[in-house]
């Protein structure tokens, strides 16, 4: 790793030795060139004075500070020498803070600050432990590329790190971006927001990778090989308008429950979640029958003069039952009757007929 900077930290009378090299890579991010569609040649920039349209060399090329939108006063490396800059080799150390006192939109490039020689490893160390044990974060001033940056210094895998500041005044205000109207917010929708959260599970650095460059590079890889990009997989559409907001945690719950494949856990979130929605359901059906039973008394009126109506119509439905079921029952009793008699009739009748038979026999003989 090559180093961008020497100088030191300025730790009170205390002076630290120091390389500064870049922390983070941007080759690998996915960039491209713009290119001529018609034959695929390269469109470059070319440097060009605005007041001869002729091409200027990179040595021909000096500084100018735009002092109005039609003024530019040239500046040369002299004077911007001759400026007093004390921050130039060294970074120093104004005030040690908490973490949470830096907000995170202030945050830009980062740095890695290395001792420089044997002489500094004392004093680095003793820096570092101070900052980790103390709970602390520098606060410095340094001058990076002929101009004064705001620094902040932490810990990070036993290295100082230098994270480079916006000044205050380079924070936009964000006045007017929330929404104005007065939204209120329930304990259920806020509960289930938080369960949420929790169901999502800690973060694994190892498996955070860049989906979008991989696919850029099967697409030039197959380009390259002559053959015809595999189609990606449509993935899970996500945006669109919440119609329930509820049923949106709810979903969102349960699609990451089965993304971490806990049973357990699963089924706990469930269970948490129809409680979630039973009280929401409860609620809602409350406040109808409060919005109900509140009209003015003629539903009330209305509900008895129903119940009377209702009453009245069922008592002569009775009645025209009964009437029919009592010829029936007649009619039934007098068929039952008949055969009686009809199967006695057959029965007497059968048991004469042997006794003049056994009669005229005996007469016979």
């Amino acid at each position: 790793m090559r180093s961008i900077w020497n100088g030191s930290i300025s730790f009170g009378l205390v002076s630290i030795p120091v390389k500064m090299y870049s922390a983070t890579d941007s080759a690998s991010a996915v960039s491209f060139v713009q290119i001529h569609e018609k034959d695929g040649g390269r469109i470059r920039y070319r440097k060009v004075c605005e007041l001869d349209g002729q091409e200027v060399s990179q040595d021909e090329i000096g500084k100018g500070y735009q002092a109005a939108s039609d003024m530019i006063v040239p500046l040369t490396d002299a004077d911007l020498a001759s400026l007093p800059l004390p921050t130039a080799k060294t970074l120093t150390i104004l005030a040690f803070v908490d973490a949470s006192d830096i907000d995170p939109l202030q945050m830009d490039k980062a740095y890695y600050l290395g001792a420089n020689g044997p002489s500094a490893a004392k004093p680095y160390v003793l820096l570092r432990d101070a900052l980790v044990h103390h709970q602390k974060v520098a606060i410095g001033k340094v001058a990076l590329r002929n101009r004064e940056t705001l620094a902040m210094l932490r810990v990070h895998d036993d290295a100082i790190v230098m994270h480079a500041l916006l000044w205050p005044d380079q924070i936009r205000s964000p006045a007017g971006l929330a929404p104005k109207e007065n939204v209120q917010i329930r304990d259920n929708e806020l509960t289930l927001a938080e369960t949420l959260m929790d169901s999502l599970g800690e973060l694994d650095q190892g498996e955070l990778h860049d989906d979008y460059r991989d696919a850029v590079e099967e697409l030039v890889t197959a380009k390259l090989e002559g053959g015809e990009p595999a189609v990606p997989s449509e993935g899970p559409r996500r945006g669109g308008k919440v119609i329930d907001l509820m049923a949106a945690l709810e979903d969102s719950v349960r699609a990451a429950q089965e993304g971490r494949g806990g049973d357990d856990e699963e089924s706990g979130t469930s269970a948490s979640v129809t409680r979630l929605r039973g009280k929401s359901s409860a609620k809602a059906t409350g406040a109808a029958g409060k919005k109900g039973t509140g009209a003015a008394g003629s539903a009330g009126s209305t509900g008895s003069a129903g119940k009377k109506a209702a009453a009245e119509k069922t008592a002569p439905a009775k009645k025209s039952t009964a009437k029919k079921a009592a010829p029936a029952e007649k009619g039934a009793a007098k068929k039952t009757a008949s055969a009686e008699k009809g199967a006695a009739k057959k029965t007497a009748t059968a048991k004469k007929t042997p006794a003049k038979k056994t009669a005229s026999r005996r007469k016979a003989g």
